[in-house]
Parts: C-alpha cells; sequence; structure tokens
C-alpha cells in the first residue's frame, strides 16, 4: 500500500528505521498540514522536514512511483550548469572551458567581461551553479525490447547516501554481497582477448556467484562496453535467480553522453526512448546492457573525469554499509576497484582511492597505468624498501629518478611528471591494498578466489584484531560461497574454536545459507552453547518485514502490547510460543513457559499480563540456554518457509517423525493465511515433502522394531508439548503417514483387543447375544501361553525395558491380573469392537423404537399422552446427551471454551448437536395442543438427522468408507451445481410466469410457478395443456384483477405463446443437457480422484472412528448411563485414572525416552543413508548411459569425453562415502548433545 507524504519546502529521505534499514516516504496528492520532524537514522543522517500523512493511495504501485518521483526527486538532486563563461584560447573565443558553446551559458555572466578575463582555469564548484535535475526515471532503448534501466543525472557533489538510499529504495535491485569498481579502459582503447575473457568468464562468474554489483562508465565503448555484453550473454544463459545477482552499474559523465536530450524532461520520464547508434563516432551513447545509469554533472560538456569524484565518494559509503538482509550480515560491503589499462590521470584516481583503504585489484598486461603499476611494484620490492609511513620526498634521490623514468616511458606525453612520480610512490606505500593478477598466466578460472584474497588482504591490513582466517570466512559467508570454505579454510590445517564461528553463524542463519549452517556445526560450534533465549529472539527479530510470520507475530505482539501499553517492540518467547500454539491448535501445551515460569494451565490473558511484569524486569530468562535448540531452530525455519535450512534443523533434530509431522502441520495452517499463491504453493509442497519423511522413517522404524514403532507413535514428547504422533498427524490432515501398515496395524491392534484379528462378525453378533460361548473355542483370543511368557519376559527383565512397556500398553489381561472368567469377560467386552457391535445394534433398536412412536404411538398432548414407549424414547435419548457431553468435557484440554471448539470441528458431532437440539424443541412442542403439529413435523425431521448418523457408524467397512468420502465431496459438488440451477431457473421462471399471466398477485402461486413449476419440468412434468395455446383446456378462469385479488384463477395469456414454448425448448435443452451433464462430469471427476487414493481416505477415516470407540463405554445407549455413573464415581470420588488412555497417550521419562529416541535417530539415520545411496547409483549410470552414448560415436573427441566421464564417476564413487560418514558423525554428535545421559550409542542400542 502507498502512502500519501507531500513534502513542504526541504525533503526526507527516510520516515523511519528498522534494525539500520532505511525507509522511503512515497506516494501522490495534496497536503493539507504541516508537521516537522527530525530525523536522525543510526546516527548517519539528520533532516528536518514537514511530511503530511493522507488517505491511502488508490493508484496503482507504477503509477504511485511516478507522480512520487515527479513530487521530490528534483528537490533534493541537482543538476550543475555553467555560469561562468570562461574563455577556451584553443576555440578562438567560441567555446568555454567547459565545453560549451558561447549561446548555451547565461546572459549575464557571458556579458560579465571583466569578470571573465581574470578566470584562467575553469572550476566546477566556482563557475556552475547547482539547480533542480530534470533528467530521471526510467530508460528504455530502442531495439532493446521492454527492458527498462533506471537512470538519474545528479550534480557531482550529490551526497552519496542520498542516492544510494534512492537506489536501495526504490529502484529495487538486490543487495549487494561485493562491489566491484571497473576503471580504465576508456575511449576507442582495444581491450585485449584474454581481457575479455577475464570480464566474460572470471568478473562476471565471481558476479553471479557472490552476488555483486559492478560499476562501470556506462557507456558503448572500452571496458565497459565488454562488461556489459558479458552481462548480457550471463543474462541470457543464466536461470531467473542467478541473472538478478548480477547488477551492472554505470556512472558516466552527463556531458559526454550522445543524445543526452532525448532524456530531459522537467517532470520525469517513465521511460524516456533512447537511441543507440551502433557507428564508431557515437561511441559515448549509454550501453543498453546496464540495469542502472548515474549521470554525473559537473558542468562540463564533452569532457571525461567529471564523474571521478564522486564514484569515489559512492565507493567509499557503500563499503561502509552491511551486508545482508536489513544490515544483518557479519561484514560490510566489500568494495574492490579494478584496473584495468588506464592513462596517466589514473594514478592520482589509485593514490586518492587507496587512502581510503580501498583494495585494488591491477590486471598486469592490460595497458599502460596497469603495467607501470604492476612494474613499479616489482621494481621496488627488489631493492631496499621505505621505512613505512616515509614521506614521498624523503626517499632518495636515485629512487626517485628510476621512478621517474619509468613514468616516462609509460607516459611519455605527460607535462606533469612530478607529479606522477609523488603519486607513484604515494601508491607503492600503500601497496598492501594492491594486488597484482597476471591474467595471461592464471587464466580465469579461479578469478572468484583471486577476489577473495584481494580483499582478505585489506581485511588483515584494516583490522589487526581479527585473524585472516576469519576475515575470509565472513567474506565467503558474504557470497554464499561454501565451495570457497571448504577448499581454503575448512580442510583440516586449521583448527577453529566457537568464538571464530559464532557471528558467521548468526550472518548463515539470517540470511539463509544452510551450507554454511551445515559446515559450521561440522566444524566446531557446539548448538547447545550458541542458541540461547536472547539469540532465538534477535532471530525473530530479523524477520522480513514482509513474511507472513513477520505479520502474525505483529499480531500478536500489538495484543500483548495493548493490555501494558509501552513495551519493548520484541518478537519475545511469549509472542512465538502464541504464535506456534495457534498454528498447532490444541494438540500441543504452550512452548517456552517452562523459561518464562509460566503454568501450561494458565489461560492466555493471565500469561500475557505475566510477561509483561516480566519485560518490566531483568528477564533472567534470556540468558538461558534453550533446551532443544534442534527443535528451535526448526520452528524458526519452518515459519519463514525456508525448505532447505528446515530440512537441515529435522536431520539434526531429535523425534524425527513426530518433528517431520509437527512441520507438516504448521506449513499447512500458514498456507491457509498466506495470500501469494507462489509461496503458498511452495508451503504445500514443504508440508508434503515432511509428511513422506515421516512416513519413510518410521516405515523404517517398523521394519527395525514393531513394538517400538507402535510406542514411537503413542509416546508424548516434551518438546513438542506433550504431542504424540498419531495426535500430530491426526492434525495435519497427514493420510499418506495414516496410511502405512505399521500405523494400520496398530490400529486393528487396539481395535480388536485381545481378540485375534481373524475373527468372523457373525462370531461376534452370537455372542453379543449369547456371553457363555465367551469361555467356548467360538473366539479365538491371544493365547494364554503367550501372554504368560509376555509377562515372565516382562517382570524378569530391566523395568526400564521398552519391550516390557509395550507389552504392558497394548495386553489388557496384563494390565489388571483378574480371575480367568472375569479376565475373559473384560477381554470381550472392553474391546472396541465390541462396543461399535453394541452401538450399531442398540442404534437400530432406537431408531425402530423411534419410527414406531413417530408413526403409530405418538399421542396428543396431556392427559392422552405421551406414551409409555414415548417416554422410554425420551430416556434413550437423555442417554445419547449424556455421552455427548462426556466426549465434550472429559476428553482433552481443561479448557471449556477449547473442549467446546474441539467438539464441535467435528462434522459428525454437529450432526449429534443438530439432532439434539431438534428433538429437544419437538419435545417442548408436542407438550402442548397449540404447538402438537408443529412438533410432530419437527420429530419426523429429527428422525432423518438420526438416521444419516448411521453413515458415520459404516465408515469402518473397508467399501463403504470411501464411499461415503466420495459421497460427501460430491455433495460439494451439488452445491455449486444448484447455484447454476437457480440462476437459470430463475430467470426462466420469472420470464415464463410474465408471459402466461398478465397479472397474478398471488405470492404462493408466483413461488410456485417461478421455482417449483420450472424444477418439476427438469424431471419431465411439462403440464403442456396449460402452457401451449393449441392444447389449452376450458377452465373457469377471469381476467377481472379485483377477484384475481379475492382468489379467483387468472385466465392465460395467449400472447406471444410461441415465445413460451420456445423458452421451455432452451430452458430444457439447457439444463437437461449442459446442466445435468455438467453435475454427472463433476461427479465423475471426484469419484475418479477419490477412488485413486480410497484407501488412504478410508485409513484416515477409521482412525477417528476407532479412536471414538475405544474412548466410549463397553454398554450402549441406554445402558451406557450404567457405565456413567460408574465412571464418574471411580474418576471423581476414587480418582481412578483411565486405563485406555494408554492405548493411545504414554509417557516415558529417563533411560526408556532416551533409549527410544537414540533408536530412532539410528533409523533416521540409515534411512538418510539408503536414500542418499540411491542417488548416488543414479547418477552413476546416468552417467555410464552418457558414456555408452558417445562411446558409440567413432572419434578422438569421444574417446577423450568417455574417458573424462569414467574419471568423474570413479571420484563421485570416492567422495559421496565420505560424505555419509560426514552425515553420521554429525547427526551423533548432535545426539550426544540433546541426550547426554545415552552418549555411549553402542552401548545404548544394546540396551535397548
Amino acid at each position: 500500500m502507498w502512502y500519501l507524504y507531500t513534502v513542504c519546502g526541504i525533503y526526507t529521505v527516510c520516515g523511519f528505521h528498522r534494525q539500520c534499514a532505511w525507509y522511503s516516504y512515497t506516494g501522490c496528492g495534496i497536503h493539507t498540514q504541516g508537521v516537522v520532524f527530525i530525523h536522525s537514522v543510526c546516527g548517519i543522517y539528520t533532516q528536518c522536514v514537514c511530511i503530511v500523512r493522507t488517505q491511502p493511495c488508490k493508484n496503482t504501485d507504477k503509477v504511485c512511483k511516478r507522480i512520487f518521483f515527479v513530487s521530490w526527486i528534483p528537490k533534493i538532486v541537482k543538476k550543475r550548469v555553467c555560469t561562468t563563461f570562461v574563455e577556451d584560447s584553443f576555440s578562438h573565443g567560441a567555446l568555454c572551458q567547459c565545453g560549451g558553446v558561447r549561446e548555451l551559458h547565461d546572459s549575464v555572466a557571458t556579458g560579465d567581461f571583466f569578470g571573465a578575463a581574470i578566470v584562467t582555469q575553469w572550476e566546477s564548484r566556482q563557475h556552475s551553479s547547482e539547480c533542480p535535475t530534470d533528467a530521471f526515471g526510467e530508460l528504455e532503448f530502442a531495439g532493446a525490447g521492454h527492458k527498462h534501466s533506471h537512470f538519474l543525472r545528479l550534480s557531482s557533489d550529490t551526497s552519496p547516501q542520498i542516492v544510494y538510499t534512492l537506489m536501495m529504495a526504490h529502484w529495487g535491485p538486490p543487495l549487494p554481497n561485493l562491489v566491484v569498481s571497473v576503471v580504465g579502459g576508456e575511449g576507442h582503447e582495444k581491450i585485449k582477448t584474454w581481457v575479455r575473457d577475464v570480464l566474460r568468464n572470471g568478473l562476471v562468474r565471481a558476479a553471479q556467484s557472490t552476488g555483486a554489483w559492478i560499476l562501470t562508465g556506462g557507456l558503448r565503448e572500452g571496458v565497459a562496453r565488454c562488461v556489459g555484453e558479458a552481462v548480457r550473454d550471463h543474462g541470457a544463459a543464466a536461470p531467473a535467480i542467478s541473472r538478478k545477482k548480477v547488477i551492472a552499474v554505470g556512472l558516466a559523465p552527463w556531458g559526454l553522453v550522445h543524445n543526452r536530450q532525448q532524456l530531459v524532461n522537467v517532470k520525469g520520464s517513465f521511460p524516456a526512448r533512447y537511441s543507440v547508434q551502433d557507428t564508431s563516432r557515437d561511441s559515448c551513447c549509454l550501453d543498453n546492457n546496464h540495469q542502472a545509469f548515474l549521470l554525473v554533472d559537473d558542468g562540463s560538456v564533452g569532457r571525461r573525469g567529471g564523474e571521478t569524484a564522486f564514484r569515489g565518494s559512492l565507493e567509499d559509503y557503500i563499503s561502509h554499509q552491511r551486508t545482508g538482509i536489513w544490515g544483518s550480515g557479519g561484514i560490510e560491503i566489500p568494495v574492490l576497484c579494478m584496473l584495468i589499462s588506464g592513462d596517466a590521470n589514473m594514478l592520482k584516481r589509485l593514490d586518492v582511492s587507496l587512502r581510503k583503504a580501498t583494495p585494488w585489484l591491477v590486471l598486469a598486461g592490460s595497458g599502460p597505468a596497469a603495467d607501470f603499476i604492476s612494474e613499479l611494484l616489482d621494481y621496488l620490492s627488489t631493492i631496499s624498501p621505505p621505512a613505512e609511513g616515509e614521506a614521498a620526498e624523503g626517499l632518495s634521490a636515485e629512487l626517485r629518478n628510476k621512478v621517474r623514468d619509468q613514468v616516462q616511458r609509460y607516459f611519455p606525453a605527460e607535462a606533469e611528471l612530478e607529479k606522477l612520480v609523488d603519486s607513484a610512490l604515494s601508491i607503492y606505500q600503500n601497496r598492501e591494498f594492491i594486488t597484482v593478477f597476471h591474467g595471461e598466466q592464471e587464466g580465469s578460472d579461479d578469478f572468484d578466489i583471486v577476489l577473495l584474497k584481494a580483499l582478505v588482504r585489506v581485511s588483515k591490513r584494516v583490522s589487526s584484531e581479527a585473524s585472516e582466517y576469519i576475515e575470509e570466512l565472513k567474506l565467503a559467508v558474504a557470497w554464499n560461497r561454501v565451495d570457497i570454505a571448504k577448499t581454503e579454510l575448512f580442510n583440516g590445517d586449521i583448527e577453529w574454536k566457537y568464538e571464530d564461528l559464532e557471528d558467521s553463524m548468526t550472518d548463515a542463519l539470517i540470511n539463509n545459507k544452510p551450507q554454511f549452517v551445515r559446515l559450521f556445526c561440522e566444524n566446531g560450534l557446539n548448538i547447545l552453547r550458541y542458541l540461547t533465549h536472547r539469540r532465538l529472539e534477535s532471530l525473530y527479530c530479523s524477520l522480513s518485514d514482509s513474511s507472513l510470520a513477520y505479520i502474525l507475530l505483529q499480531k500478536r505482539l500489538h495484543e500483548r502490547q495493548g493490555l501494558a501499553g509501552s513495551l519493548p517492540n520484541l518478537h519475545g518467547a511469549e509472542t512465538v510460543s502464541r504464535l506456534l500454539s495457534d498454528l498447532l491448535g490444541d494438540v500441543c501445551q504452550p512452548f517456552y513457559y517452562g523459561p518464562l515460569g509460566l503454568d501450561p494451565s494458565t489461560s492466555t490473558r493471565k500469561a500475557l499480563k505475566q510477561v509483561n511484569q516480566m519485560l518490566l524486569g531483568d528477564c533472567m530468562y534470556r540468558d538461558q540456554r534453550c533446551l532443544s535448540p534442534w527443535a528451535a531452530l526448526f520452528f524458526w525455519a519452518v515459519l519463514q518457509n525456508r525448505r532447505e535450512m528446515a530440512v537441515y534443523f529435522w536431520e539434526m533434530a531429535g523425534e524425527s517423525v513426530l518433528s517431520a509431522l509437527g512441520g507438516c502441520k504448521m506449513l499447512r495452517e500458514l498456507s491457509k493465511l498466506e495470500r501469494e499463491t507462489e509461496s503458498k504453493l511452495a508451503m504445500k509442497e514443504l508440508a508434503q515433502k515432511f509428511e513422506n519423511l515421516a512416513n519413510d522413517v518410521f516405515g523404517e522404524c517398523y521394519q527395525s522394531s514393531e513394538s517400538r514403532s507402535f510406542t514411537l507413535l503413542i509416546r508424548t514428547s516434551p518438546v513438542w508439548g506433550g504431542a504424540t504422533c498419531l495426535q500430530m498427524a491426526t492434525a495435519a490432515d497427514a493420510r499418506l503417514f495414516f496410511s502405512h501398515d505399521g500405523v494400520q496395524s496398530l490400529l486393528s491392534q487396539v481395535w480388536w483387543g485381545d481378540m485375534e484379528r481373524s475373527t468372523e462378525v457373525w462370531k461376534l453378533v452370537l455372542t453379543f447375544f449369547l456371553p457363555p460361548l465367551l469361555y467356548t473355542d467360538l473366539i479365538s483370543f491371544r493365547a494364554q501361553e503367550e501372554e504368560d511368557k509376555s509377562v515372565e519376559v516382562h517382570h524378569g527383565r530391566d523395568t526400564d525395558s521398552l519391550d516390557g512397556n509395550d507389552n504392558t500398553v497394548f495386553c489388557l489381561a496384563d494390565i489388571i491380573q483378574k480371575p480367568f472368567i472375569v479376565s475373559r469377560w473384560r477381554q470381550f467386552w472392553f474391546s472396541p469392537v465390541t462396543s461399535f457391535l453394541g452401538n450399531v445394534l442398540m442404534y437400530f433398536l432406537f431408531l425402530y423404537l423411534f419410527a414406531y412412536v413417530l408413526l403409530v404411538d405418538f399421542k396428543p398432548p396431556y392427559p392422552d399422552g405421551p406414551s409409555t414407549l414415548e417416554f422410554v424414547l425420551y430416556f434413550w435419548v437423555f442417554t445419547l446427551v449424556c455421552e455427548e457431553i462426556r466426549q465434550t468435557f472429559f476428553l482433552g484440554s481443561s479448557f471449556v471454551l477449547q473442549m467446546m471448539r474441539t467438539y464441535i470441528q467435528d462434522v459428525w458431532n454437529k450432526c449429534d448437536l443438530t439432532a439434539i437440539i431438534l428433538f429437544t424443541l419437538a419435545l417442548c412442542c408436542r407438550m402442548f395442543p397449540m404447538s402438537y403439529d408443529f412438533g410432530r413435523a419437527v420429530m419426523a425431521i429429527d428422525f432423518m438427522v438420526f438416521t444419516l448418523r448411521l453413515i458415520h457408524i459404516f465408515a469402518v467397512h473397508k467399501q463403504l468408507g470411501p464411499k461415503i468420502i466420495i459421497l460427501g465431496k460430491m455433495m460439494k459438488d451439488v452445491f455449486f451445481f444448484l447455484f447454476f440451477l437457480a440462476v437459470w431457473l430463475l430467470a426462466y421462471g420469472v420470464a415464463n410466469q410474465a408471459l402466461l399471466y398478465s397479472y397474478d398477485p398471488r405470492p404462493n402461486w408466483i413461488f410456485r410457478r417461478v421455482f417449483y413449476r420450472p424444477y418439476l419440468h427438469i424431471f419431465g412434468q411439462i403440464p403442456i395443456n396449460e402452457m401451449d395455446a393449441d392444447k389449452l383446456v376450458e377452465v373457469t378462469c377471469t381476467n377481472n384483477a379485483t377477484l384475481i385479488e379475492a382468489g379467483e384463477e387468472p385466465c392465460l395469456s395467449t400472447y406471444a405463446n410461441w415465445l413460451v414454448v420456445i423458452l421451455l425448448v432452451i430452458y430444457l435443452l439447457f439444463t437437461n443437457i449442459v446442466l445435468v451433464n455438467l453435475l454427472i462430469a463433476m461427479f465423475s471427476y471426484t469419484f475418479s480422484k477419490v477412488q485413486e487414493h480410497s484407501d488412504i481416505y478410508w485409513k484416515f477415516q477409521r482412525y477417528n472412528l476407532i479412536k471414538e470407540y475405544h474412548s466410549r463405554p463397553c454398554l450402549a445407549p441406554p445402558f451406557i448411563i450404567i457405565s456413567h455413573l460408574h465412571l464418574f464415581i471411580k474418576r471423581c470420588f476414587h480418582q481412578i485414572p483411565s486405563v485406555k488412555s494408554q492405548h493411545f497417550v504414554l509417557e516415558l521419562r529417563g533411560k526408556k525416552a532416551s533409549c527410544l529416541n537414540t533408536w530412532e535417530a539410528i533409523q533416521k539415520e540409515n534411512f538418510l543413508s539408503a536414500r542418499n545411496k540411491r542417488q548416488r547409483e543414479s547418477d552413476t549410470v546416468l552417467i555410464k548411459s552418457t558414456s555408452v552414448k558417445l562411446v558409440t560415436q567413432d572419434s578422438p573427441t569421444m574417446s577423450r569425453a568417455f574417458s573424462t566421464l569414467g574419471r568423474i564417476s570413479s571420484t563421485l564413487g570416492d567422495l559421496l562415502p565420505l560424505s555419509f560418514f560426514t552425515t553420521s558423525t554429525t547427526s551423533a554428535r548432535s545426539m550426544n548433545e540433546l541426550y547426554p545421559k545415552s552418549s555411549n550409542s553402542a552401548s545404548s542400542t544394546e540396551t535397548c
């Protein structure tokens, strides 16, 4: 949204900043009043301005930008105009020394002959004045397509801060990690072939890999043209992401640009059309391969060098800005000047820049100035060097004479010889900032490493406290060159300490460089020591303000600040905790409540007040270390949708199955809130990836140990707020995970209890009605000897064993040791399948009773009724209400509103609630004579709702379950169909009624003829005798309006009856053919789509049904009231916990939890290793197949290519196993950090 900020008199560059980032006010419109602000941003810039913020702008961003440029650019950016005519003696008085003709100068200045007579040398600052710029906006080159470049004409005295802020805030280039300023090689000088190769294959490739800006002269000549062509070729071949990383910025003298008048427009050009000439005489045209142009105006015309001073100032200013998002990088932006060829004037430019400690890279052999510098450094290094800091004039006369000889040899035509000698000696004094590159010998392959070494030399000179390796590491991180870091810094020769990697780790995290994060963790950075709560909060504060996570955190921050007024504007642990709770729902308890000292059962409002009081104090928790650092970083990465970093943190974190499901849940919730389509799709893809990872890792666990994998599914996690894998998978709608055989095996075991899974249904029904058959062999239970064996093993082994715990969980006979008769009775009646069967049978009996009462025994109100069976029906419904209350308030969360919200989220619970409300309404109405009929009608509707409840019961069936899902999705298709049908029905019905009846004000008949009759037409019920004039039947009717209003039947209108028939034909054609076939096509698509994954849908739905009947009492309504009273006494009076709850929720502590975590981590490593092995084998097969194709072509070139591919294949075979070893070692180290008690993985595994 663009807001209006109108500037009065003095403009403002920025309105506010966030973490050293600059924001510019933009907009359009008229201000009404002025308010004076003084902005001091980070101690750099202070400006008094008068601004007004009015209504949001309704124009598009493009229009607002244009109006914004027109409104304030001329007020702050100036141009220079020569105001004093200083005669050029070589032009016989026709030209000024500025290069302009006499007619272009101001009349007062040219008429002041006395003033001009005493001036012998023209100076820009003295003889020119500033006025508002008249050339800015966007530039479109003729014949170069629709690509636009930004341009700005500015005075040579313009502050570089203003220009840089303008570029970053409004031109929108990517943040630079490096700035390379290419100087020299101007004019018609021929560029050598190897120099072109260095620019194309070296400089531009390095700029792409590091994310650099390249500053050039900006004209179609010399080096600038070569750089532009290299950038163009790179853009044509590179992908879109890499293409945006290379930015070429041209800094050219305004007076030297050919056809510059095409750019002049006081109101700005959007765009300015610029003609490019390819002739040699027009070589001073702007180069169309640059993305931005800064046209520096010093008041001269046709003279070079006017931009030199501003260019140096801009380079120096950029070198003091920091890299990264919001300036969060670990280093300042490196600036490197690159000298190619050059003339004598370049020595002064080089000397001034070196005094500012700017590094230079000199291409030896490229031309005069570069060759001179290279030879000067080589020659003076062979003799005794002068003392450090010694002045140039203090050197020996012999040395000075030798330098003078070299200057004369390279620049024989220069008159100011001594000044050049002084500059050369001064350059030698700062030789540490110069790196000489011999391109002809070294080539351009490793040019990026050359740039890195050149900048490191400066870092070593400037920063004496930091070592050379740390500065080199910071540069590699800023450029995101992990390959350089691995080969040059982490090759085993350097011993890195934690303190050396701490700042670079923060830089890599904030700026999304996961490869460096992995590298640092593998080379000495202890994540437990690194991640404190203070640093975690700083990571959340570094979020981009355009990201969804930042917006969500800001909302919760404002809620907290609303309770206490002015508080620190930080995303603290409590704010993050509430965001995670909102995304994960009721599955998890609040996060980070332990360090904050909050009780998880505390209400949100009370917790906010406690946090506000804590923030007013010292906040000691911020210095504490995060107990689960990898999980905390995983949350942070997932909230930002950082794919590679989130996957890496998942690999390092424990509880991999639950973590993957948690990430899936968070991302799917975030995708519902995201508005941008691309980000939404990326979140959904990453969520699916995490679900696949959870499914694959659990598959590895299930193959290793069935019993432990069952424990893994129901084990509560303290890291994830007491959630289990099954609970998280349900919340995340992870259908693929539920379809896994291991999950279904657990559900089947819980469903059948201690009975064999192969038990036939008729045996269950028979035993249900004849309970003594329990003690026969009709139903097979698990063998008693197996139970005894399991109990013996359970008591014989260590109490910390996981297997013993598994037997405890899944064997009801082992939970409570009872006599055989009692235990067998409990085994049958406590099984969920028996409870389900009883509920189904009793529900059919309930519907039969309901139908009988409604059809036969529904007596009038008191004293005639209700009947006895009707009272039985009322009691039956009362027991159903009691069961719904139990499901609502006695399961799940401890908060009432949370319980109700969880209950109402289920579709079938809504159906139950609707049925109960309708029944209550019908019961109240049928008790009174005046509303008896209405109550009976409501009761009939309620019977339909109760009957539809049967659909949910049959969801457990493998064939019927998917069909029920298909039916539910088809209902959504019906709603879309009804919308189109209603539109066409209304159009036809109104037109038909108006043509057939000229006047009929009866509302009920209007409704019947407009909606009801056209709807029946679809099914073939067409009253032709009432529509076709040829087949009309004589009936008693009238056209008298009074009689019609009194109730008489109106006569049909025969006028335009042919139109009625045509409309009927069109209506039937559209509805019966188009709309009905559209509905059939929608049904077919829905059916085929669901049918492909019917097994997955059914298995996911089966879990909810099994869990529901597992938690139900064994007795079915209406006898369930007995179970309710029994449970109420046990829970409230005797405080006996539920035994069944252990089937789906199990809490492990101490060695048990550590052992299970270690086992799960080992299975995850096995899965990752197998996946990497498959990928390696596929890569090897691809290389071999390519080699075979090349060998079939009989040529020497193909043979050499084959041998090369063979070497690559063998190299890959050697390297990839090493990567597996590194991954396993890293993960093992992370497990030791997280679970120090089980650091000895071998012994832990053996104990497990």
